[in-house]
C-alpha cells in the first residue's frame, strides 16, 4: 500500500576499504544480496572516482559493476573528495571534470554530482552561485541528501570495539543503527511537512561500510513498519525539491536549508539530539558496550558528514 512518506537509500564514498567484517569483495557481494532481500531495487552509490587508484580502489571497478548489474546506479562524488571551503571554484571544478570522464559510458551512470562533506559553498555566495553555474552548465544535477545520519560514526566506533577485542552486543547495535537511521528520517518528515507544506521524496546519507551491510535490510524493514516507502533514487531526484537551490544553509541536507529559507522553523529547531556524536557515543557505550569507553575516536558536533565523506 502506497504511502506519503517515501524515502531512497544512497551510499557514499565508494570504493570503500576493507572493514572488521568483511573485505571490500565480501562487502559489495553481502550488500547486494542485503538490499535485494530487503526490497531495495535501485539504491545510488557515489564514487570517488580517485579512489579507483589508491590501495583501497584495488578491484573497485568490479565491484561497481556488481552494484550497476544488481539495478543500482552510480553519481560523482568527485574525484578527489575536496571541501569546496577549502579549495577555489576553480580547483574544485577541474576535479569535477576530472572525476566526470570515468562516467563516459558507464553502466548505471547517472549525471549526479553529490558535493563532499555536503559542503556546497555555503560560507561563500558567490563561490557557491559560481560552482552551481558550472555544474549545470555541464548537466550535473546536485545531488542532494534530505536525511543526515552517523553511520559513517557508529561504524568507526564498532570497528574500534572489535579491533580492541571487546565484547559488545549485536543485538544492541543492530538496533541503535536502525534508529540511528529511523529516527532522522521521521524528524525531517516533519520539518518537510511544516517548511514546505508536504512530504518529499526523502534521500538518506549512508556510506559503503561494514555498518550498512550488515544491517541495512533491517533498516529497510523497520521503515515499512513506521508507514515508509522505499523507492528508487531515480524517483527521489524527480521530485519538486530538486530542482530548487535553497540559499539556506545546505551542509545539513536540502529540507534544513529550504526550511531556513521558509522562515518558519526557528534555527534551533532544525537540530536533533541523535546527530550529534557525543550523544551516539554514550548510547553506544550504555546499550551496546556495557559502558565500556571507545578511546581515540573523534567527537565532532553536528557534522554528520564526518572526517571520511
Amino acid at each position: 500500500m502506497r504511502t506519503d512518506k517515501r524515502v531512497a537509500f544512497t551510499f557514499d564514498d565508494t570504493p570503500h576499504d576493507a572493514g572488521v567484517f568483511f573485505t571490500p569483495d565480501e562487502r559489495t557481494a553481502t550488500l547486494v544480496g542485503q538490499l535485494a532481500d530487503a526490497g531495495v531495487e535501485q539504491a545510488g552509490f557515489f564514487v570517488v572516482v580517485g579512489d579507483l587508484q589508491q590501495p583501497r580502489g584495488v578491484g573497485g571497478e568490479d565491484r561497481i559493476r556488481a552494484y550497476t548489474a544488481a539495478g543500482h546506479v552510480l553519481g560523482s562524488h568527485s574525484y578527489r573528495h575536496p571541501r569546496l571551503e577549502e579549495t577555489s571554484a576553480e580547483d574544485f571544478l577541474a576535479d569535477v571534470d576530472r572525476a566526470a570522464g570515468w562516467f563516459v559510458g558507464r553502466e548505471g551512470a547517472r549525471p549526479w554530482f553529490r558535493f563532499p562533506f555536503l559542503d556546497e559553498g555555503d560560507a561563500d555566495p558567490h563561490k557557491r552561485t559560481t560552482v552551481r553555474k558550472a555544474l549545470a552548465e555541464r548537466g550535473l544535477q546536485n545531488a542532494y541528501v534530505t536525511v543526515l545520519t552517523l553511520d559513517w560514526y557508529l561504524d568507526a566506533l564498532v570497528a574500534q570495539t572489535v579491533r580492541e577485542g571487546r565484547p559488545y552486543d549485536r543485538r544492541a547495535l543492530r538496533d541503535l543503527y536502525v534508529e540511528s537511521l529511523l529516527e532522522p528520517a521521521e524528524f525531517y518528515d516533519r520539518l518537510a511537512v511544516a517548511a514546505i507544506g508536504r512530504s518529499p521524496v526523502h534521500v538518506v546519507l549512508l556510506h559503503e561500510n561494514d555498518l550498512n551491510t550488515l544491517f541495512i535490510a533491517d533498516a529497510a524493514r523497520a521503515f515499512r513498519v513506521a508507514g515508509w516507502d522505499i523507492v528508487p533514487i531515480d524517483e527521489a531526484y524527480r521530485d519538486p525539491i530538486a530542482s530548487i537551490e535553497p540559499e539556506g544553509w545546505c551542509g545539513s541536507g536540502r529540507v534544513s536549508a529550504l526550511a531556513l529559507d521558509s522562515k518558519k522553523i526557528r534555527p534551533g529547531g532544525l537540530d536533533l539530539e541523535v546527530l550529534e556524536t557525543p550523544v551516539m557515543l554514550r548510547s553506544f557505550e550504555r546499550r551496546v558496550t556495557a559502558r565500556q569507553t571507545a578511546k581515540g575516536l573523534p567527537m565532532k558536533s553536528s557534522s554528520a558528514e564526518g572526517d571520511s565523506l
